[in-house]
């Protein structure tokens, strides 16, 4: 029987323990968008058997795993203090997620005690559980596009099988609005106002399979944060990147999304590192400069945070 490649489920929840299945819910659904998934990643070992005479001596598969890509629509929960849907994606991404009440929901990085997620994925009537997941993910917006969070998972192994479908809840996700001049109030760096095409924040978590004998698991080894941003140059007088590339300057960088309560995002970046301005673009014959900046931590788990209110 023929399976629809558009009809999909996605369930994602928190374990508990690693690797443990925590039964993700209806409650657990998450809206996606661009989805793949491979189901079989890994390699194969050749046994290179001598034989007396040619031909293959077979395979044997290694280091299993499976790898959930997608993208989520960057907007708040609509209510302030709330958890968004995609909330626990952040979690499986080295995040912490603290929540003040009826005031704000703020993620920022964390270098210990990463979570993990259980996914289960349905295309068609074919269920694919990704246990042991942990990832990175990627904060963009572009003009006149709806922004993103575009997320990578990497997970455990486990055979795909025919299993009844949980229809999804899906009503913790709110309508975006598109990035504008008038949803997009503040895009700034060093206190400079940008006119801006392009802005993302790469979390750029290092994710590897650790498969080791009495133990198999998806790790975060290290991340390294990187912002980049398209925006209208602007006389050197009033912001000059090439001295501030030559010298490392150390740069606030601040976005928002969205003015209204609940739906708010602020992605803050206190120290940034100017990194070289390597082009200059030429877009509608406006020059145009693809700035690059390195969030650095101060105290530690604070190069960044994403703040919804």
């Amino acid at each position: 029987m023929t399976q629809r490649w558009k009809n999909k489920i996605i369930l994602a929840a928190v374990e508990a323990t690693y690797g443990v299945d925590p039964a993700p819910a209806a409650a657990n659904g998450i809206l996606a968008v661009d989805v793949a998934l491979s189901p079989m990643e890994g390699t194969e070992r050749d046994r290179n058997l001598d034989t007396p005479y040619l031909g293959g001596t077979g395979m044997l598969p290694a280091e299993l795993h499976q790898r959930l890509t997608f993208k989520v629509e960057l907007v708040g929960s609509g209510t302030a203090g709330t958890v968004p849907g995609w909330g626990v994606l952040m979690r499986g991404c080295a995040c912490a997620e603290t929540i003040v009440a009826d005031t704000s929901v703020t993620y920022n990085p964390i270098s210990d005690n990463h979570e993990s997620l259980t996914f289960y994925v349905w295309i068609d009537g074919t269920q694919y559980v990704l246990g042991g997941s942990r990832g990175t993910c990627t904060i963009g917006w572009t003009a006149q596009n709806i922004p993103y969070l575009e997320f990578t998972f990497t997970a455990l192994y486990r055979r795909p099988a025919e299993v009844a479908r949980i229809p999804p809840d899906l009503s913790a996700f709110q309508k975006p609005r598109l990035a504008s001049a008038a949803n997009t109030p503040t895009m700034t760096i060093a206190g400079n106002a940008f006119v801006t095409r392009s802005f993302s924040l790469d979390l750029a978590n290092q994710v590897e399979p650790r498969f080791l004998i009495n133990q198999e698991e998806i790790i975060i080894v290290e991340r390294a944060d990187v912002l980049t941003s398209t925006v209208a140059a602007v006389p050197l007088t009033t912001f000059d990147p090439y001295a501030a590339g030559e010298t490392s300057a150390e740069v606030p960088v601040v976005m928002t999304h969205d003015n209204r309560d609940g739906y708010r995002v602020a992605l803050n970046a206190p120290t940034c590192e100017m990194q070289r301005t390597a082009s200059l673009e030429n877009a509608q014959n406006i020059v145009e400069w693809p700035l690059r900046l390195m969030p650095l931590p101060s105290a530690g788990n604070d190069q960044w945070t994403l703040v919804l209110t």
